[in-house]
């Protein structure tokens, strides 16, 4: 069951990225240019995913696990360290030079598969990278 609905929302959340335009690097680009021809799109997608997950933080409380696994997995802390400002910071900068950020990046490779399937690799290795030289 955990793996079905894992499934459905990963499809769902890869059919949205597709329709909203959000594989395509241009349009992220284009967002981030405000100077340029800014094209608001981005914006307007992530104002839509603040209704359904203000609706999941009031449910989840009244929940005492999900309903398909048998604990939630929530961060244990709220600190702000050097390792999590270096990882935001990559994140953004390889997400404004590439246009692509993991989960469009999957979704793109239905849609690109060869700039998508660079993209991934190199963040595959990069995980890779992750892991083997810090390790927890």
């Amino acid at each position: 069951m955990r793996n079905a609905v894992a499934l459905a929302a990963g499809t769902l959340f890869g059919a949205g990225l597709a329709v909203s335009g959000m594989t395509d690097p241009q349009r992220v680009r284009a967002f981030l240019d405000l100077a340029g021809d800014w094209d608001p799109t981005l914006a307007f997608v992530m104002a839509g995913a603040i209704l359904p997950m203000a609706l999941a933080w009031a449910v989840r409380p009244r929940l005492a696990a999900p309903l398909v696994a048998p604990a939630w997995h929530l961060p244990e802390t709220r600190r702000l360290d050097r390792r999590l400002v270096a990882g935001a910071l990559i994140f953004g900068v390889g997400w404004g030079l590439a246009g692509l950020c993991p989960g469009p990046a999957v979704a793109a490779l239905a849609l690109a598969p060869a700039p998508a399937a660079l993209f991934v690799a190199a963040m595959l290795a990069g995980m890779a990278a992750h892991r083997l030289l810090l390790p927890r």
